[in-house]
């Protein structure tokens, strides 16, 4: 039966439904101009909706964006303001729009790039931008008291100073401490013995009355607002009569750059000068226990923003919102809302300054978790709809034995919960110690009002606190000042604190149940205000630390369950409790973001996909691990690697072969580090680094192990039966209810792992041929070009197409319902059908499925057709290979496709899975009119 050609399908027009995203990463290597040289082929695929990364001023070289140091512009290095219009007017030509990630959170603290940064570490309390970050100004550490820690130095002030390595520069009017790439001003008011001592050098009464006039500037800790523009505004004319001065006066010039050579020479002398800026030069560790400012993370270098504030919010969202006011942006996606210190009425303001555009938050849902429903967004980025379907494709019968496999060959014996508990509390006393200090002072000072609590000391409440946030189930509650907190709140507060106690018996319970009382508002007052925010500012970053980049690298019996927002203590749920999802959010959340991709995640759909088949197989998984472990033995270096970690490579094998030994190695090499057990980021240990790595090289240099693994993967079909298992993913992602979002490039087969390998530049003219031999043609053609990722963009095409001729078909309103399915092979069947006349049927757990012999599906009443093929479905009997991906060998009327006939009038009316399936591994169809 002949297809329509993608050429015939119609452009979907602006202000249309939302048919699909497709997610690109913008970048200097990947700008303006490349994503606007693509728009024609997301149109051809289907998408609506470019999805770009944030793309305001960043650091510069910044792959990701999230960086961002001015914004109000436009990020030069991928354009700027003209790229950025090419761009726009190539998507309007090509029917599209466009939808923006933003970063509301936090700022990248970059030099000069920064001027708000700039501007504080100059001017201190006293600055005008003082208050838009979350500067504590006046922390328990009296070294930093009006302060600010500048963590940069690459070993103890003392030792840089004295190397000299730290030197005072001169930029016309204005004076600067370098340290490599690093640069801070100097205060204004902190030169004045200096140029002081110039003008008397070279005689220069002007100089001198200039040196006066800066020692007479308001004092930096004032944070009086006439103050501190007075102070600016003084140094602002000084510093313009300095450089006027020395550009006039050569001779003077001559005499401040001696005066600044000879403080670069003499340690005293700018340690002096140093110790009267309005920041404390520090080694880069110190930052773990002593940073004075809210971060993201533990990335000292992007200092967060007070965002709630509506001076903030107004100038960093000036730009965005003139883009969504002039139609440019269709959309927003919220980056870790969880940072902010009110998410819900940060998205208030956004959504009433936009306009009512589409609105998506970075919001991580723990398992059972559900989003706030007050939230005026359309849903999340994707997260927990991923991981529904992690959970829908894991057999939970492999539970025990793969389980087993995985303590015996590694020794572990603890538990998913344990393990995340106590990376929990090891990131609290180590990477994240300042803000856990930070939450212990605003807790100490409520005490202290409080006469039964006034007597615990620092210690004792840092403990209580510790064990709460490790035992809190979520990323964080979201309390509101004056509001009764939610029934949500209230159970995980409620939970945290029971196992808190259980956990820490020795923890007093009235001060735990004390605590649990101020993160649901009682009692109430500004001191209690502030620690409830701060809390969840906490244990949010503890969560995401804890969990995705620890405990997701520790704990390992099944990889593709360790994803953002999953729980690999959770073994694997049924078609029952995926339809009750899904009813959920066509419910509750019809246009929430579904993804199966993204830049996060911490393995591709597709190594997911291959991967949950070993839940399948754990018996023959243990026999090959085993017999692997025992070959390679002898490239292990005095033991290492670890038993862990080695596992973890031949996961990772399984599920992203072939792959070559260079990205492995970097990729076990960043597992190790994010492990944090043998070697870390902070604190590298050279020699297990190195013997990991030549562990990895030999490996994969071995022919006689790289042949048993290869004979592993085809004895059960792992890469087949991993293609078949991503193809039904992908047919769920784009009919479950909900907007689809494909990341770059994953339109076709991809096999990448965590970033930086999943940021590798696409190939997009090799995407575009072959869409542009495929889409006008049946599935047969398709499978032909299977290793090529031809069956998955081919799917992708035809359901995008039909959702963008059909909008109703899979929009808000058209719900969801499961159909029933019997037989034998009923468990290995997912099958629903939409309000708007769409039914899907995709298989699932491939790996203990013979054939589908009496399976079958009931479809709803009416006459019902295949989207892919065009052809009508009739309720024949038929036969399939579900792992064929290569070309169909039979006719169609062989397959159970008779081209006439319906599935039933009246009743629903079972219709043979085998047939469903034969001429393609998904079945998606449409009811016709």
């Amino acid at each position: 039966m002949s297809v329509s050609p993608a050429a015939a399908d119609p452009a979907p027009a602006p202000g249309g439904p939302r048919t699909a995203t497709y997610r690109v990463q913008l970048h200097p290597g990947f700008t303006f101009d490349d994503a606007a040289a693509i728009t024609g082929y997301l149109a051809a695929l289907g998408v609506s909706h470019l999805y770009c990364s944030p793309y305001l001023q960043a650091v510069p070289g910044s792959t990701h964006g999230y960086d961002v140091t001015d914004h109000g512009r436009l990020n030069s290095e991928l354009g700027g303001v003209p790229g950025h219009r090419r761009l726009t007017a190539a998507l309007t030509a090509a029917g599209l729009r466009q939808l923006l990630d933003i970063v509301p959170n936090h700022m990248a603290l970059a030099g000069r790039a920064n001027a708000w940064w700039w501007d504080v570490l100059e001017n201190g309390r006293s600055s005008r931008y003082a208050g838009y970050f979350d500067i504590d100004w006046d922390p328990p550490q009296r070294k930093l008291i009006g302060a600010v820690l500048m963590p940069v130095l690459g070993d103890h002030y003392g030792r840089v100073l004295e190397a000299g390595e730290l030197a005072v520069e001169r930029r016309g009017g204005s004076l600067s401490v370098r340290y490599h790439e690093h640069e801070a001003p100097l205060s204004p008011r902190s030169l004045d013995d200096l140029l002081a001592r110039a003008a008397a050098r070279a005689g220069s009464d002007e100089l001198t009355r200039l040196a006066a006039d800066l020692g007479q500037l308001p004092h930096a800790i004032l944070a009086d607002p006439a103050a501190g523009a007075e102070r600016h505004a003084g140094a602002e004319r000084v510093k313009a009569r300095l450089a006027r001065l020395a550009q006039a006066q050569p001779a003077v010039a001559a005499a401040i750059d001696a005066e600044i050579a000879a403080v670069n020479h003499d340690p005293d002398a700018l340690d002096e000068l140093l110790s009267r800026q309005n920041y404390r030069l520090a080694f880069w560790r110190a930052a773990a226990e002593e940073l004075s400012y809210r971060r993201f993370f533990d990335i000292q270098s992007l200092a967060a923003l007070r965002v709630e504030d509506k001076a903030v919010f107004a100038d960093t969202h000036r730009l965005i919102l003139a883009l969504a006011a002039a139609g440019e942006l269709d959309g927003l996606r919220i980056d870790h809302v969880d940072g902010l210190a009110d998410p819900e009425g940060y998205l208030r303001r956004l959504h009433e300054a936009a306009g009512g555009v589409y609105l998506v938050a970075e919001k991580i849902l723990e398992p059972g978790e559900q989003l706030p429903p007050s939230w005026p967004v359309a849903g999340t980025t994707g997260y927990d709809f991923l991981n529904q379907v992690s959970q829908l494709f894991t057999d939970p019968g492999g539970e025990a034995g793969l389980l087993g496999c995985y303590a015996r060959f590694t020794g572990e014996q603890a538990s998913y919960a344990d393990v995340v508990h106590a990376a929990k509390l090891q990131i609290m006393a180590g990477d994240l110690a300042a803000e856990v200090e930070r939450l212990t002072a605003l807790l100490a000072g409520v005490c202290e009002r409080h006469r039964r609590l006034r007597d615990y000391t620092r210690s004792d409440l840092r403990d209580a606190l510790r064990e709460l946030i490790a035992s809190l189930r979520v990323y964080r509650t979201y309390p509101r000042p004056g509001q009764p907190a939610t029934s949500a709140d209230l159970a995980q507060v409620g939970a945290a604190v029971s196992a808190a106690g259980r956990r820490r018996p020795d923890l007093d319970p009235e001060l735990t149940g004390f605590i649990g009382d101020l993160l649901t508002g009682t009692p109430a007052g500004p001191a209690e205000s502030a620690f409830m925010t701060t809390f969840g500012q906490v244990s949010a970053p503890v969560m995401a630390k804890g969990a995705e980049d620890t405990a997701f690298y520790r704990y390992l019996p099944l990889a593709s369950l360790n994803e953002v927002g999953g729980d690999p203590g959770q073994f694997g749920r049924g078609v029952d409790s995926f339809h009750q999802a899904m009813a959920a959010a066509a419910a509750g959340w019809p246009e929430t973001m579904l993804t199966l991709s993204t830049h996060d995640t911490k393995r591709s759909g597709d190594v997911r996909a291959r991967l949950s088949l070993l839940s399948q197989l754990p018996g023959a998984w243990e026999l090959a691990v085993d017999r692997w472990a025992s070959h390679n033995q002898r490239y292990k270096q005095d033991g290492w690697p670890d038993r862990v970690m080695e596992y973890l490579l031949y996961q990772t094998l399984a599920g992203a072969w072939p792959v070559s030994a260079g990205r492995a190695a970097r990729y076990l090499a960043k597992a190790a580090r994010e492990a944090k057990v043998h070697t870390s980021w902070t604190s590298p240990a050279a020699g297990y680094d190195a013997a990991l790595e030549s562990f990895v090289r030999a490996v994969l240099a071995d022919r006689v192990f790289v042949a048993e693994l290869e004979t592993f993967l085809a004895e059960h079909q792992l890469v087949e039966r991993g293609r078949v298992t991503s193809l039904a993913q992908t047919a769920l992602l784009l009919t479950c209810p909900g907007v689809p979002d494909l990341y770059q490039g994953t339109e076709v087969w991809d096999l990448s792992l965590v970033d930086p390998d999943n940021r590798r530049p696409v190939d997009y003219p090799a995407r575009r041929a072959l869409l542009g031999r495929l889409a006008g043609a049946g599935p047969e053609a398709a499978l032909a070009a299977a290793d090529a990722g031809g069956p998955k963009i081919w799917l992708i095409h035809r359901v995008l197409a039909h959702r963008r001729a059909y909008p109703e078909a899979c929009g808000p309103g058209s719900g969801y319902q499961p159909l029933a399915v019997s037989g034998a092979g009923a468990g290995h069947v997912v099958a629903f059908s939409r309000g708007g006349g769409l039914a899907v049927v995709v298989p699932r757990l491939l790996a203990g499925l013979g054939d589908w012999g009496d399976t079958a599906v009931t479809l709803p009443p009416g006459r019902w057709a295949s989207v892919l093929t065009g052809e009508p479905v009739t309720s024949g009997p038929a036969q399939s290979d579900i792992c064929r991906t290569g070309p169909a060998d039979r006719r169609p009327e062989q397959q159970g496709w008779s081209g006439a006939g319906t599935a039933g009038r009246g009743a629903g009316t079972a219709v043979s899975v085998a047939g469903l399936l034969a001429r393609f591994p998904v079945a998606v169809l449409r009811r016709e009119p």
